[in-house]
């Protein structure tokens, strides 16, 4: 029983560090995607898990901030394109417009509006990204 374990063990070892061995060193290659991923990550997931708005208010300005240098940085060459291109201009404007509805203390229903469209063009572009120079990708959208 223990031999079956440990066939099992390495095979899904083995099947997870063959399944897109590009995957981390191409996130990494983007630094900028990681850097708003990391606050959209801590931002967002207490709102979806539990509604819960604290930490997207106190993220907001970090959040347009990363943004704001995201959007200014130069694009890597697989996506440095004008789609690319109008969907950060729109995820910096967005991220702004937040900071400001946080600033002016907007209700939560709308805060949780915005942040909902922030995440979502996030998996957009990041979709984009790891997406780039595949076949299905076009597909898909």
């Amino acid at each position: 029983m223990k031999s079956l374990f440990t066939i099992f063990l390495i095979l899904t070892l083995a099947g997870c560090s063959t399944k897109n061995p590009d995957d981390k060193a191409s996130y990494q290659e983007w630094k900028e995607m990681q850097s708003f991923h990391a606050i959209m990550a801590e931002a967002f997931h207490p709102y979806k898990d539990s509604a819960n708005l604290a930490p997207a208010k106190s993220l907001a300005a970090e959040m347009a901030n990363e943004a704001a240098k995201w959007v200014g940085a130069p694009l890597p060459g697989k996506v440095d394109n004008e789609e690319m291109k109008t969907k950060l201009q729109n995820l910096n404007t967005g991220s702004q417009t937040f900071l400001k509805l946080v600033t002016d203390s907007s209700p939560d229903s709308v805060l949780a509006q915005s942040l909902t469209g922030l995440h979502n063009l996030f998996h957009e572009i990041q979709d984009g990204w790891y997406g780039a120079g595949k076949e299905d990708h076009k597909e898909h959208h």
